[in-house]
Order: structure tokens, then sequence, then C-alpha cells
């Protein structure tokens, strides 16, 4: 958890990249509407999407209590 914290900028470019790429997959898979080819450029594209939201969270994390 520390190192996205201490890396901001690496973070903010992946983040970038990421939803930038899933944002194109989204778009070229919904232009090819009616093909399985379409749906799974979608679905790539909404994981690239929700592993840049995961990125953007991580640094908020607050740390799990141990059980004892």
């Amino acid at each position: 958890m520390e190192f996205w914290k201490e890396h901001v900028t690496l973070r903010i470019i992946l983040m970038a990249v990421l939803a930038v790429a899933g944002l194109a997959a989204v778009i070229t898979g919904w232009r090819s509407t009616g093909r399985l080819s379409g749906l799974g450029m979608m679905m790539a594209g909404t994981g690239l999407l929700v592993i840049a939201l995961w990125i953007y969270n991580k640094p908020f994390e607050r740390p799990r209590k141990k059980k004892t």
C-alpha cells in the first residue's frame, strides 16, 4: 500500500494509460455490435477501467485490523 503513496507520478501515468486504453476498447467494441469479438472488446475495456479505478483507490485503503 505504501508503494502507491510514494510513486504518485507512476500511479497517475498508469491510470491515464489504462483509462484511455479502456475507453478505446469499449468504443471499438461498441462499433462492432452484433459480433462476439465486439462483446469481448467491451468486456476487456471495462476490465481496464476497473483496474484504473483499483489503482486510484489503492492509496486510500485503511489497514485491516489483525485478528488475535
